[in-house]
């Protein structure tokens, strides 16, 4: 008789639970979420949404703003998509001119559009050794014997300021906080390669930069430490007449470990590779260089000049896949100059801020729920709410080129969905597709937590595992 009072009860207490509706489940994970200590001071904001409906199946703070870190990258990537087009492609120019016979000055002129893809190692077009290689191979094919040279770079369309407002010291020295400029190149990114020591405490030596030359004056203080404790470095621009910085632990037992670094200068490092691969091809020329502003403020004959080289990047769609999977700040950063130049024929962070807020207010978002300030969501001062991230994604849906920004996101947690990760904020944003047939989107942030973030990403995947 025990028996079968026991299995009764544990016949409606397993079928409660079955029974639970999504909705049901959700709160309950949010609910006992708020009660673990990790999140004592912290704040959920959550919001999920039935995809083929568009309609509201359960919402947590979802209209307060919070910081989304790299899940920001949504509202740039759709709105590059409209407003630019899949298939925009930025050109880089590069023409010559010599004013007088013989060999007497002339110049390089060269014209960027902010091509962030511009020596990037992620397509074959767009490697440093294939664009270099392609400038020789056009300077032999004309005839150029370019005796005393100078590069000239125009960038009248471009804002001086770089780097976003918002963007914090501590960032911006990193391969991850590279800005957006008129000319990229490499990405933006060169490599510091270290050599620890064999016990933790024992100096770190550079042994190198890829490319060269670029650590010079740089000071060095960092340490060895436990194997495995891995990348634990900071990487601090020049200051004024304070040299770069590089700080922090590696690992003992390295002999070339790489850190990535922002190249704050990289028009420059540019045309020195291209210089030095020219002198190596027994061209031989002075190496000069001008960043010049408006084009106006140079002579008519400058523009009577013989037409080099051009390079065409990879289509939006491409370049956006690289954005989403793999979160590459720059590229943001440049996708948001861009618009604001095709818009308004000015390049600038701000511009470009205001133009994708009127954007998705246009299209259902209020400006109070996007506070952004730049194009990748790498400042702490960005907040927007889970239902704006939401709403973006059903906007997403809806779109021609949605299977294009579908692809593009990464899966976590067996999921396909944008992540995104600052100090102190976690964030998830994507679609699921549950084994009962429904459909979800989704988007959850935790700012403020405390402790490890493993622990706080796990937590996130067990809440998102009741879409399943």
């Amino acid at each position: 008789m025990i028996k079968n009072y026991m299995f009764l009860l544990l016949f409606f207490v397993g079928y409660g639970s079955y029974g639970q509706s999504v909705k049901e489940k959700l709160a309950l994970a949010i609910q006992q979420m708020e009660t673990d200590p990790q999140l004592r001071h912290a704040i959920i904001g959550f919001y999920v949404a039935d995809s083929k409906t568009d309609t509201l199946i359960y919402e947590h703070n979802a209209q307060v703003g919070l910081a989304p870190a790299s899940t920001q990258k949504l509202f740039t990537s759709c709105a590059a998509f409209d407003l630019l087009g899949k298939n925009y492609r930025y050109t880089t120019e590069i023409v010559y001119k010599n004013f007088n016979p013989g060999p007497s000055r002339s110049y390089f002129i060269i014209k960027p559009s902010g091509d962030p893809t511009f020596g990037s190692p992620r397509f074959d077009s767009t490697k440093a050794t294939t664009i270099l290689k392609n400038i020789i191979t056009a300077v032999k094919e004309k005839k150029i014997t370019p005796v005393s040279s100078q590069y000239i770079v125009f960038d009248s369309a471009y804002e001086n300021n770089t780097v976003p407002g918002g963007w914090i010291w501590e960032d911006i020295g990193n391969y991850y906080g590279a800005s957006a400029q008129n000319l990229n190149w490499l990405e933006n990114k060169y490599d510091i390669v270290l050599k620890s020591g064999k016990k933790p405490g024992d100096k770190v030596a550079v042994v190198k930069t890829k490319p060269a030359g670029l650590s010079d004056g740089m000071r060095v203080n960092v340490k060895s430490a436990e194997k495995g404790s891995g990348d634990k470095t900071c990487v601090f621009l020049n200051y004024g007449s304070v040299p770069a910085l590089i700080e922090g632990t590696i690992p003992v037992d390295e002999d070339t470990f790489a850190v990535g670094a922002s190249m704050p200068d990289p028009q420059d490092v540019f045309l020195e590779q291209l210089s030095n691969n020219m002198k190596a091809e027994k061209i031989t020329m002075f190496y000069g260089f001008d960043s010049h502003p408006p084009l106006l403020t140079l002579p008519d004959s400058l523009f009577d000049f013989i037409e080099l080289y051009k390079h065409v990047s990879p289509p939006l769609d491409s370049i956006n896949y690289w954005f989403l999977k793999k979160s590459i700040n720059l590229y943001g950063e440049a996708l948001i100059k861009t618009m604001a130049f095709e818009k308004t024929g000015f390049s600038s962070t701000g511009k470009g801020v205001e133009l994708v807020k009127d954007f998705w207010e246009e299209n259902g978002i209020e400006k109070s729920a996007l506070n952004i300030c730049d194009g990748s969501g790498l400042s702490p001062q960005n907040r927007v709410t889970a239902d704006a991230l939401v709403k973006a994604l059903q906007y997403a849906k809806t779109r021609s080129w949605f299977g294009s920004f579908y692809y593009a996101l990464p899966e976590y947690n067996g999921m396909k969905m944008k992540s995104g990760s600052i100090g102190g904020a976690r964030a998830y944003a994507g679609y699921h597709t549950a084994k009962d047939g429904n459909e979800y989107s989704f988007a959850i942030i935790i700012n403020n937590y405390d402790g490890e973030s493993a622990a706080i990403v796990k937590k996130m995947y067990q809440i998102l595992d009741n879409l399943k």
